[in-house]
């Protein structure tokens, strides 16, 4: 944001909270304006991205324009959709949790784009392999088959999504996508049998009949004319007098089609399966809507925009609260439009308006919308957010129907039409109906409608009912997750480029609660920034701060605010960050700095002739030992560049060559930085070339260096020696086996031995690791399975030898007590344990002896002592004895210095 801050008067702000005038919702769409006529859609609000449809192709997606965004602070660019998903990536990478980005817009706004944006950024920004590569196609592809699906021509958008979509987008610890997982809701079936004049049905069916092969429509019985398709052309929500057989054939129709929808959703969630490190969400979901007949569907739409604006409000405000307590600045309470109150009015159970459709819905008698309309009023019309026909006023009454009811949503009045509530709510299918449909030959069908429903006596929830159950899972996944925001602006109902609607984009500023969040961002200063990022950018303004500072950050800051005689009002200092509470303070300090450029430049021009002076070499070689003076700068400076060069000519070749030239005195600290900065560039070159096989051996060899470095006598001489992905092959491995892990994946096998609780009698076994167990196999049979979250820890002692116990609950009936194992790979295995398991942290290496459960309650010691030769057996007091050999096994033939790393 910083780089642009000097074109404010011809492109508004960058960033709403720098608004003097910020309570203002006409400089807020002023400056929105400005923007788009330059064609710059992107603004923020804070770290929230306000993007207005263009309705025009932008060359701002550009691969160069990913690179640009990659790994780049926030605010050090211009806003743009790819800096929200490249800061949500690295907040994931460095901060280890997972991250939802939510889009939110009403339809045509561009929240589709949004959402196929981030991914085409993730897919081309993230590292890659052959089986990553394939993910990511399935993750790009995944959008167009769900888009045929699910979207359709409406009077507001071309393409329109006629169903929310959350999808998780899933990365390995490198960073990579490996997998996704995507969640439905509220899919629009209704469009299948009824579309309003102007409007279509879902894609899918005219791309059937347009771009289906001759051979392909003839084996469906299709034909090409979409005319002679009574559920493509019927236009007509008055309410239309079927018989009840067309009542049935509706209801059939958007049960197949809904239910095929949820089968294709699980097939792509299938092809995108995987165990997940860390997640990025993406939350694409209608926006509010208002149409001059409202029904069911937009009474569901908007109260899932009541939900998500109740969400968007508390974790904005808890970002914020939280920044502030952190930085130790004090909270200024902000008032703002909670709307807890309308949600519980829809949602609230017994007396909100889904439990009431749901008692009108289920209860015998002659139940209809005008008695679900009657109830409302019996049961809410007190409510000062609700309004029929019959409990308004008389000027109200002119413009609402009998049949119509009133929410005062937060984004304005909606009136919507009870006829059609209950049918919708209900959406019933004949039982004989399901019958033939699980008698069908088509194999998707029967996948669709499962037998077992026809012996399920207990009534489905209703739609509504199961829409809030939905939407309140959506609410615990986004509430686990650290959020970002994209809020998408349509321009004009007309999807004409360069053209701004005023007034609709007015109504689009109020019902996303962007002015609230402005006057929550702006609780009390415009600006903050980390010491170290100020101090950088303003660093010039100050004598004392330039060109470095060698002090506390803080002080640092302090020292330069003071000298530009910042005002005790206008900011206040936090523990690492600074608060400066008007944009005007921040904009004279660029002035300022725009300024400082122009001196700074000339300077360096006179220096540069300075240089050309003979005498000036000679004089400060003479004064070559005094501080840096006007005598001697240019001989320190000549001595400085002479060192450079040199350096340049004689740079290390690799890791291990560590030899230097000598500093100047004047260069001694410039010189270590820049050594340690040429070893890292060197390090970064040497892991940039090594292969993901070779990287993956060293990550493990990092893992069991913290574990057991130091810390267990046989560790050195498992350093030279390669892990290998496996100690037993596929034919070593009884069939039945594998047959009984079925679609587990195996990570790692091993042979071991297992040592009895009592007897401690020694029995050959093998431990297969999978991706969520360790199993012990005796020859056929799977003995013992022990989950990872169950396990507790693992214990091994310090000496050479390949003991070591896996410690289990001792209330758990499926395990008979702690298991005692011995490997001739010891570290190996347990490296490859504790990768799997994610207990890094809970491999315990004891001096002496190992307690462990044998079960019931009773308690076995292992004792290790030092020896010549390895031996197990059971002593006279009971314990096990383990006697510690001293182990020189043949070292493997790759060299030490392929791990320079390890072995340091």
């Amino acid at each position: 944001m910083e780089s642009a801050l000097t074109a404010r008067d011809r492109v508004g702000v960058q960033d709403f909270v720098l608004l003097e005038n910020y309570t203002s919702e006409a400089a807020f769409i002023e400056n929105l304006r400005k923007r788009f006529k330059e064609n710059l859609i992107y603004t923020y609000i804070g770290s929230v991205l306000v993007s207005v449809n263009p309705y025009k192709e932008l060359e701002i997606y550009t691969k160069n324009h990913m690179e640009r965004y990659r790994g780049v602070n926030f605010y050090e660019v211009s806003p743009h959709i790819y800096a929200v998903a490249d800061n949500s990536y690295r907040s994931m990478r460095t901060e280890r949790k997972d991250q939802c980005i939510l889009i939110s817009g009403e339809s045509g706004a561009g929240k589709t784009e949004a959402s196929k944006k981030i991914l085409q950024y993730y897919a081309v920004t993230c590292p890659a392999s052959e089986q990553v590569q394939t993910v990511k196609d399935r993750l790009l592809q995944s959008n167009p088959v769900l888009e045929a699906f699910g979207n359709a021509k409406t009077l507001r958008n071309d393409n329109s999504s006629r169903f929310g979509k959350y999808m998780d987008i899933q990365f390995d610890f490198k960073g990579a996508p490996v997998g996704g997982h995507i969640i439905n809701y509220l899919l629009e079936k209704s469009r299948v049998v009824h579309q309003n004049h102007g409007e279509r049905n879902f894609h899918i069916f005219y791309q059937l009949i347009e771009g289906g092969e001759e051979d392909l429509l003839r084996r469906l019985g299709l034909e090409r004319n979409p005319q002679q398709y009574q559920y493509l052309v019927k236009v007509s929500i008055y309410p239309l007098n079927l018989e009840q057989a067309s009542s049935a054939r509706d209801a059939l129709s958007k049960a197949v089609y809904g239910r095929t929808f949820t089968w294709l959703v699980n097939k792509i969630n299938a092809s995108l399966a995987y165990t997940h490190y860390s997640v990025i969400g993406l939350l694409d979901i209608y926006g509010f809507e208002v149409f001059q007949h409202n029904s069911f569907e937009q009474f569901c739409i908007n109260y899932c925009n009541e939900k998500l604006q109740q969400l968007f409000i508390e974790l904005t405000l808890k970002s914020e609260q939280e920044e502030y307590e952190a930085e130790g600045i004090t909270w200024e309470p902000v008032q703002y439009f909670n709307n807890k109150i309308i949600c519980d009015l829809v949602e609230e159970k017994f007396k909100g308006i889904i439990s009431i459709l749901d008692e009108e819905c289920l209860r015998p008698g002659d139940a209809s919308d005008t008695t679900f309309l009657e109830k409302l009023e019996d049961t809410v019309g007190g409510h000062p957010h609700f309004v029929t026909h019959k409990l308004a006023d008389g000027k109200t009454r002119k413009v609402m129907g009998r049949d119509e009811f009133r929410l005062l949503h937060y984004a304005g009045e909606v009136n919507y039409n009870v006829n059609g509530f209950l049918d919708k709510n209900n959406d019933l299918l004949f039982r004989n109906l399901k019958e033939v449909m699980c008698m069908s030959e088509n194999k998707i069908l029967t996948q669709c409608f499962d037998r077992e429903e026809l012996s399920d006596k207990k009534r489905p929830d209703t739609a509504a009912t199961q829409f809030k159950a939905s939407l309140a899972k959506l609410m615990e996944i986004l509430m686990s997750k650290e959020p970002s925001y994209v809020r998408c602006i349509k321009p004009n109902d007309s999807k004409q480029a360069g053209r701004f609607d005023e007034v609709l984009i007015r109504h689009q500023v109020k019902y996303l609660g962007l002015m609230e969040n402005l006057r929550v961002r702006r609780a009390g200063f415009a600006y903050r920034r980390r010491y170290e990022v100020f101090l950088q950018r303003y660093k010039s303004l100050c004598p004392d701060t330039w060109p470095n500072w060698q002090g506390k950050l803080a002080d640092g800051v302090a020292t330069l605010v003071k000298h530009l005689g910042y005002k005790p009002e206008e900011y206040k200092l936090g523990r690492s960050k600074i608060f400066i509470r008007f944009p005007k303070t921040l904009f004279a300090t660029e002035d300022a700095l725009e300024t400082r450029k122009h001196s700074l430049g000339k300077t360096t021009k006179l220096q540069a002739g300075w240089r050309g002076y003979s005498q000036k070499f000679i004089k400060g070689f003479i004064y070559r030992h005094k501080e840096r003076c006007p005598e001697n700068e240019y001989f320190l400076d000549y001595v400085r560049y002479s060192f450079l060069m040199k350096l340049h000519r004689n740079l290390p070749k690799n890791v291990l060559d560590k030899s230097w030239p000598t500093p100047p005195a004047a260069l001694t600290e410039a010189s270590e930085h820049l050594r340690k900065l040429c070893m890292q560039n060197m390090v970064w070159s040497y892991c940039k070339k090594i292969s993901p096989e070779w990287k993956h051996q060293m990550e493990q060899k990092m893992i069991a260096s913290e574990i057991f470095k130091d810390k267990k006598d046989n560790y050195p001489q498992s350093v030279p020696k390669l892990f290998v992905s496996t100690r037993l092959n596929g034919e070593d491995i009884n069939p039945k086996v594998l047959q009984a892990l079925g679609t587990e994946k195996m990570k790692y096998a091993v042979p071991v031995t297992k040592y009895d609780r009592k007897g401690y009698k020694a029995r050959p076994r093998q431990l297969l690791l999978t991706s969520s167990s360790a199993v012990i196999v005796e020859e056929a049979k799977l003995k013992q399975r022990i989950d990872y979250a169950a396990l507790k820890g693992i214990s091994v002692s310090s000496l050479s030898d390949g003991l070591f116990v896996l410690h289990v609950p001792s209330d758990d009936n499926k395990q008979k007590g702690d298991v005692v194992l011995q490997s001739d790979h010891v570290i190996e295995t347990l490296t490859k344990i504790a990768i799997c398991a994610d207990k890094i942290n809970s491999i315990n290496i004891n001096q002496g002896s190992i307690k462990f459960t044998v079960g019931q309650g009773k308690e076995g010691i292992i004792d290790f002592t030092p020896g010549s030769e390895l031996l197990v057996a059971k002593a006279k007091n009971g314990h096990l004895s383990v006697v510690s050999g001293l182990s020189h096994p043949q070292l493997h033939s790759v060299s030490l210095q392929r791990f320079p790393i390890v072995s340091k």
